[in-house]
Formats: C-alpha cells, sequence, structure tokens
C-alpha cells in the first residue's frame, strides 16, 4: 500500500469515530499538517470529506453512495431482512445480523427495539470476537486450527466481570456453541446488555452469517432471554432455508 494512500484511509477511519480537526488529524496519521491538508483537499474534491463552518471535518456523502452499494452487494443481508423485521416485529427487541470477514466481525444489519433504551451498535461496527454472541457463533464454526489462531490473537479486554479473559476459555466456549447450536453473551460486553445469537448457514452447510437479539436487563431479566430462543433460531433456519440450506446438507457437512 503507497504511502499517500495509508494516510488517506487512517483519516477516513478516524473520522468514522466523529468530526475531527486538522490538528487532530495530523496527530492522529503522524505526519505534519500541511501533508494532511493536501490528503484532505483531495479527498474532498471526491467528496470523500467534507469541512464544516468550524472548519471541523466529517465523513462525505461519496462515502454514503458507497456503503449503500457495498451493503447491497452483501447477498445475504437482502435475504435475511424480512426474516429480521418479523423477529423484531414480534419480539420488540434489536435484532442483529454479523458476519465474519477479513479476521473481523461487524454488524451487517440493526433493527432497533421498541423500547426507549437503544443499543449503541451501528452496522459496519466490529464487535469484540470474545465477548458478542454473534462473535462466538460465527467463530465456533471455523476449522480448528484458524479457531485456535484466532483465539490466540485476541486482545482479551475485560468489558465486564463477565467477559472471557483468555484464548483456553474462549476455545471452550466455542466447543459449547458449536455443540448446542447457539450462543449467549450474559453481560460480558455490557452489563446491563444480554443476548443470544444462533447461526445461518448456506447451501453448503457453512456458517456465513449470525442472528441475534439483545435485551437490556431493566426489559427482561437475564433468565428470561432465553425465552426468545425459539422464535431466533426458527429465524435462523428460515434465513437459511432461502439460502438453500436443508437438513441433508447440514448433516453431509457434519465430519
Amino acid at each position: 500500500m503507497s504511502q499517500s494512500l495509508g494516510r488517506g484511509l487512517a483519516i477516513l477511519v478516524e473520522l468514522g469515530e466523529g468530526p475531527r480537526t486538522l490538528d487532530e488529524l495530523a496527530a492522529t496519521v503522524g505526519v505534519h499538517k500541511t501533508t494532511v491538508m493536501r490528503l484532505l483537499r483531495a479527498l474532498e474534491e471526491e467528496r470523500f470529506v467534507h469541512r464544516d463552518d468550524g472548519h471541523r471535518y466529517h465523513l462525505g456523502s461519496r462515502l454514503f453512495a458507497l456503503s449503500g452499494a457495498a451493503l447491497e452487494q452483501r447477498g445475504i443481508r437482502a435475504i435475511a431482512a424480512p426474516h429480521l423485521a418479523r423477529l423484531n416485529e414480534a419480539t420488540g427487541q434489536t435484532v442483529h445480523l454479523g458476519v465474519y470477514e477479513g479476521g473481523e466481525v461487524v454488524y451487517l444489519d440493526k433493527y432497533d427495539s421498541r423500547h426507549s433504551i437503544r443499543m449503541y451498535s451501528r452496522v459496519g461496527l466490529r464487535m469484540p470476537l470474545h465477548a458478542t454472541a454473534i462473535a462466538k457463533v460465527l467463530l465456533a464454526d471455523l476449522p480448528e486450527d484458524l479457531r485456535r489462531r484466532v483465539a490466540d490473537g485476541i486482545e482479551y479486554t475485560p468489558f465486564t466481570e463477565r467477559t472471557i479473559t483468555g484464548p483456553r476459555e474462549l476455545l471452550a466456549e466455542l466447543a459449547r456453541v458449536a455443540e448446542r447450536g447457539y450462543a449467549t453473551d450474559d453481560a460480558e460486553h455490557e452489563t446491563f446488555i444480554r443476548c443470544v445469537a444462533a447461526p445461518v448457514r448456506d447451501a453448503g452447510g457453512r456458517v456465513v452469517a449470525a442472528a441475534s437479539i439483545s435485551v437490556p436487563d431493566v426489559v427482561l431479566s437475564g433468565d428470561r432471554v432465553g425465552d426468545l430462543l425459539p422464535d431466533l433460531l426458527a429465524t435462523a433456519r428460515a434465513i437459511s432455508a432461502d439460502c438453500g440450506h436443508t437438513e441433508r446438507t447440514e448433516r453431509k457437512a457434519t465430519p
């Protein structure tokens, strides 16, 4: 990757976290302000960034179009959409769709709950691999050697007192997830949120996405979140069926 391209991408990633001044961007990229200004002007000409009246930089409209195109090109999102919308309507809870790509798990779609409490998650945001139910489902389907490499490479940030703290614990949890066919997040990422997730499989039986329901504990106590699991599993099976998956292909795919 060229140096200029790398710096330009670093600027866009930083702006994805919020508006920034020239000084803040220069500090992030680690180069002189004149270099950053030159990159910003080029990005501004192509509408990748724009500057407001307070001389703060924001992501530009060109990125909105590209992000929409990227989502449209992800077939699983379109296939899952009607099923997830029905699940959201039936439960009233926050519903997510996530995928594993490039060593990261990201949210591909989200349906907000009908409650006043909102999760900070958003489409495109990366999920902690060791602390979210969707990530556990997706990692549990990886080949064992790759699963171990991923587990060994994670930085085990302790988000709550329930967060998994190391590779041995995570690998044991992933084995349980693979065995039972779903995963849980028992206040492991956020102290007041519990979550259940289930796999979405393609025609070959491979897990290509995961769907989840997230619930604040003030809405539903921890021991009641499991009541949502039958609806979630039925939804994941319906999406998988639309992807060409059948129970027969699942049996063939099992070692």
